[in-house]
């Protein structure tokens, strides 16, 4: 997850774009019977962050203007649900309630959006200086957001599964440090509830996190996760997204979340510098973000699907 720039024209022309619709739909490599294991998004979308559920329904964030596209991961097709307010939208996830958490990168903000309707619930504004909202995960009562910028993390306390008036800043304190670059990024709980997880993009390291703000550097057995991005636990399994890589570590954790050992990396021909994943099924889909590829309102963007290793 990066930062972005870019004109006023082109964000105006990449508007229209996505207001038309773009190339969205299914691709064509689908075959009858199946889903579609490659999902057009419209044309100069900028995709960053996604989130499945409830149901086979993606949701893909736009770094470009915040917009939401929904995808039915059954057919490929999908459209814009909730149009942005001009600033990213990152890391997401939905809740049981169908309710979608997202990270508001530079605009330094969250929101929580209806994902059947695509009305904004609720807004937060989490600081008002320099800001790199970055990734969001939900815990039992609480949803919890990193800031690449700021050595914070920003909580939701959900009591009841209601939304809070503000934001708590939690600071973090420990062996985490912050330098140049992207800090903390990708973000998960510990295999037994007890904690979080973070990677750092600039150094590769992995941190356990207290709820207090306490971090700890998680025992990667001189292993590496430069430029880890988005975070995805199954049991004590977790998928680290690599973007400029163009892989997914697969890391096999003890329970407390103190030691990852990574036991394979995979990657996919049509990776494009991916930027995070979400599973469903027996699948790992992942926006492609392109980092790499100078964005304008015609530039085609997928998100492609994997089998789960």
């Amino acid at each position: 997850m990066r930062s972005i720039t870019g004109s006023g024209a082109i964000l105006a022309a990449l508007m229209l774009a996505i207001t038309m619709g773009g190339s969205a739909g299914a691709a064509a490599d689908r075959r009858a019977g199946t889903s579609p294991t490659s999902i057009s998004l419209p044309d100069g979308f900028q995709p960053e962050g996604i989130a499945i559920g409830p149901g086979p329904f993606a949701f893909i964030g736009s770094m470009a203007d915040g917009s939401i596209y929904r995808a039915d991961l059954r057919t490929g097709g999908g459209a814009i649900i909730s149009r942005g307010p001009g600033t990213p939208s990152l890391g997401m996830k939905t809740d049981p309630r169908g309710r979608l958490f997202v990270a508001g990168g530079t605009g330094g903000d969250a929101r929580v959006i209806d994902s059947r309707t695509g009305r904004v619930l609720a807004s937060y504004r989490l600081t008002t200086g320099p800001a790199f909202v970055n990734d969001v995960i939900l815990t039992q009562g609480a949803a919890w957001f990193t800031d690449s910028t700021n050595p914070v993390l920003y909580k939701l306390p959900l009591r009841g599964g209601r939304l809070p008036a503000a934001a708590v800043r939690i600071p973090l304190t420990g062996e985490l440090v912050y330098g140049d670059g992207f800090n903390a990024n990708g973000i998960t709980p510990t295999p037994d509830g007890r904690g979080l997880i973070v990677v750092q993009s600039n150094t590769g390291d992995l941190f356990r996190v207290d709820r207090s703000g306490k971090t700890r550097r998680v025992n990667l057995h001189g292993e590496s996760l430069r430029e880890g991005d988005g975070l995805l636990l199954r049991g004590r399994t977790l998928y680290a997204v690599q973007n400029g890589l163009n892989a997914v570590a697969v890391l096999r954790l003890d329970a407390a979340g103190t030691s990852g050992l990574v036991v394979r990396r995979v990657s996919d021909r049509r990776f494009d510098v991916p930027a995070t994943v979400a599973a469903f099924g027996t699948r790992l889909y992942l926006p492609n973000a392109r980092f790499d590829t100078s964005p304008t309102p015609t530039t085609p963007y997928t998100a492609v699907a994997i089998n789960r290793p």
